[in-house]
C-alpha cells in the first residue's frame, strides 16, 4: 500500500517543498530510504522503528521504501522523521488517512516524543504559499510557524498526535490517549507578508552610565549608532573598548517588521529561537571569538548553514582582537560590508545569504598592548608593533568609516570625575538621527547609501565642498575614503539637527576616520 505525505526542506534561507511517499509491500523486512538523503535522514529508520513501537503501533514485519521527491534534490536534517512515520502507519493500514492533507514536521526520539528542528518558519512559509492549509509541528516550535498567516499550525508532542491530525475524528486504530490538548494559533505573518509577535527578550547590555572617561570613544559610538557607520576601537588592555561596545545592545532601535522577519528567518534557520520564541525585535549582537574559523563567520559547512556574519544581519558584528582573527577570515568580511550580502559557493551549491551588518572592532595597538602608552613601556621587539597592526590589511582598514583611539583612564578620572550620561539618554539622540536619516534617504541609514547617492543626499555648502577637496588631496583618499567621510559627515550633522552639512562636520569626520593624520602637522585642514 501507498502513502503520500508532504513536508519541506531548508535551502539556505528558504523552504522548498518535499513530497514522502512511502510504500509498504510484501517481501523481506527491510526499510530503504531514497531521494539523496545525508547521514541524519539515513539514521530516521532506527529513529521511526522505535518511536512506532514505543507509541503503542505495530512496526510492519515487510519490505519499506522511503522515497523523497523531489528526488535530485539532496535532503538533510531530522525533519522528515514524522511525516516518514505516519507514512508508514498509513501505508500499513494502521492509521486511515481522512484526507485532511496535513503536512508534518518533526524529529522523533526512540520513544515517539516529537523534538523541536530548525528552519520551521521557512518550511511552514514554503507550504502556506504551495497551498497547505494545516501543519502539525513539534511544540517547541509552534510559535515561530504561527507567525505565518493562512494556514492552521498543530502541535505535535508525540507519534500518536502526529497519527490522529492525519486520521481524523474517527480514521484512527490502536488509538490511545492524547498526550495534551491541541493548542489554537493564529498566524501574523502572511505568507511574504510581515506582523508583530512577542519579543525576543536578552540579557541586559551594559549601561553608558557604567562607562567613565572615553569622552572621544562615546561621541564616536553615538556618530557610529546614529549613521550605521563601521567602527574601530584601538587601545591598550583595561581602556574600556569592550566594555563600550557592550553597550550598543542599549543603543540601537528595535527592528522594523521587515527586518524583524528576516532576523527571524535566519534564526530559525540556525536553531537559535527557542521554545516559544516569536518575531524577533532586538537587534541582533554578535561576537564570535577570534580563533572562528572562515566557515563559522562568513557560512558554509556540510549544510551550507549561515555564518556570523549572516546572524547579525540588521544589527552589529563585534570583532574583539581584529588582529588576532586569521587574515583570510577577515579578507571574506569585504564583500558583505560593501555589498550587505555574502555569496557562499561550494561543490553542493552556491547560496546568498543577507549580512547587511555593522562592524565594530576593538584591537590593541600592539602584541603586548602598551605600544605608545606613556606611563608603560611596550615590551615588543622593534617592528613588532607595525607588523602586528599589518594584519589587519589596507583594504579592509578602508572599509572603516571611524577608528577612535582609546587611551587608559586617568583614576582621578574614573574615581572623581562627573556621572556621565546614560543609555537612554542617547539612544534618544540616535533614534532622532536615524529618523531624519531615514527620512531624506528614502528608508536608508546613511551608511548604506550609494557614491552618486552620497553626494546628492550630502548637501554640503560650497565651503564644505571645498574644505573635503582638500582634505582629500592632503591624506591621499581613495573615493571610497571620501565617500565615507561624507556620510559620517552627515550623520554628525544629523545628529546636531544641521542642514547642509558645515565645515565643522567635514573636519570632525576627516578626523575621526584617521586620528593619526589628525595629528601630523600640515593634514589637518
Amino acid at each position: 500500500m501507498l502513502a503520500t505525505l508532504v513536508t519541506a526542506v531548508v535551502e539556505g534561507l528558504q523552504g522548498a517543498l518535499v513530497r514522502v511517499e512511502v510504500d509498504v509491500a510484501p517481501g523481506l523486512p527491510v526499510c530503504q530510504i531514497v531521494g539523496l538523503p545525508d547521514a541524519a535522514l539515513s539514521e530516521a529508520r532506527e529513529r521511526v522503528r522505535g518511536a512506532i513501537r514505543n507509541s503503542g503501533f505495530a512496526y510492519p514485519a515487510q519490505r519499506i521504501t522511503v522515497n523523497l521527491a523531489p528526488a535530485g534534490r539532496r535532503k538533510h536534517g531530522a525533519a522528515y522523521d514524522v511525516a516518514i512515520a505516519v507514512g508508514i502507519l498509513v501505508a500499513s493500514g494502521q492509521v486511515a488517512a481522512s484526507g485532511g492533507d496535513w503536512a508534518l514536521l518533526g524529529e522523533l526520539s526512540l520513544s515517539g516524543e516529537v523534538h523541536p528542528v530548525p528552519g520551521v518558519l521557512p518550511m511552514v512559509h514554503t507550504l502556506a504559499r504551495a497551498g497547505a492549509r494545516r501543519v502539525g509541528v513539534p511544540a517547541a516550535n509552534v510559535a515561530e510557524a504561527a507567525l505565518v498567516e493562512g494556514i492552521e499550525v498543530e502541535p505535535l508532542r508525540g507519534l500518536d498526535d502526529a497519527a490522529r491530525l492525519v486520521a481524523g475524528p474517527r480514521g484512527r486504530r490502536a488509538a490511545r490517549a492524547s498526550r495534551a490538548a491541541p493548542v489554537a494559533v493564529s498566524g501574523v505573518i502572511a505568507a511574504g507578508a510581515t506582523g508583530s509577535a512577542p519579543l525576543v527578550e536578552a540579557g541586559p547590555p551594559v549601561d553608558l552610565a557604567d562607562v567613565r572617561g572615553q569622552a572621544a570613544a562615546r561621541w564616536g559610538l553615538e556618530i557610529a549608532m546614529a549613521g550605521g557607520h563601521s567602527l574601530l576601537l584601538v587601545g591598550p588592555p583595561g581602556a574600556g573598548k569592550t566594555l563600550l561596545a557592550g553597550t550598543i545592545p542599549g543603543l540601537l532601535p528595535a527592528l522594523d517588521d521587515r527586518e524583524a522577519l528576516e532576523v527571524t528567518v535566519i534564526a530559525s534557520v540556525a536553531g537559535l529561537l527557542g521554545p516559544g520564541d516569536g518575531l524577533r525585535r532586538g537587534r541582533p549582537f554578535r561576537a564570535p571569538h577570534h580563533t572562528a574559523s572562515y566557515a563559522a563567520l562568513v557560512g558554509g559547512g556540510p549544510r551550507l548553514a549561515p555564518g556570523e556574519v549572516s546572524l547579525a544581519h540588521a544589527g552589529v558584528l563585534f570583532l574583539d582582537e581584529l588582529a588576532e582573527f586569521d587574515r583570510d577570515v577577515l579578507e571574506a568580511l569585504r564583500q558583505p560590508l560593501e555589498e550587505g550580502s555574502v555569496v557562499v559557493a561550494r561543490a553542493q551549491g552556491t547560496l546568498r545569504f543577507p549580512a547587511q551588518v555593522q562592524l565594530v572592532a576593538a584591537m590593541n595597538p600592539c602584541r603586548c598592548g602598551y605600544f605608545g602608552d606613556p606611563d608603560r613601556a611596550c615590551t615588543c621587539a622593534p617592528g613588532d608593533p607595525e607588523r602586528y597592526v599589518r594584519r589587519v590589511s589596507g583594504p579592509l582598514l578602508d572599509r572603516l568609516d571611524l577608528r577612535i583611539e582609546m587611551p587608559r583612564v586617568r583614576p582621578s578620572e574614573l574615581l572623581l570625575g562627573p556621572d556621565p550620561e546614560s543609555s537612554a539618554a542617547v539612544a534618544a539622540r540616535i533614534a532622532e538621527a536615524r529618523a531624519r536619516s531615514l527620512a531624506r534617504n528614502g528608508g536608508r541609514l546613511n551608511a548604506r547609501l550609494g557614491g552618486r547617492e552620497t553626494v546628492e543626499l550630502g548637501r554640503l555648502g560650497d565651503p564644505a565642498r571645498e574644505l573635503l577637496a582638500a582634505v582629500a588631496i592632503r591624506r591621499s583618499l581613495t573615493a571610497r575614503g571620501v565617500h565615507r567621510i561624507l556620510r559620517v559627515a552627515r550623520t554628525i550633522a544629523d545628529l546636531a539637527g544641521r542642514d547642509p552639512v558645515d565645515t565643522g562636520d567635514v573636519l570632525a569626520a576627516a578626523d575621526l576616520r584617521d586620528p593619526a593624520a589628525a595629528a601630523r602637522p600640515g593634514l589637518a585642514a
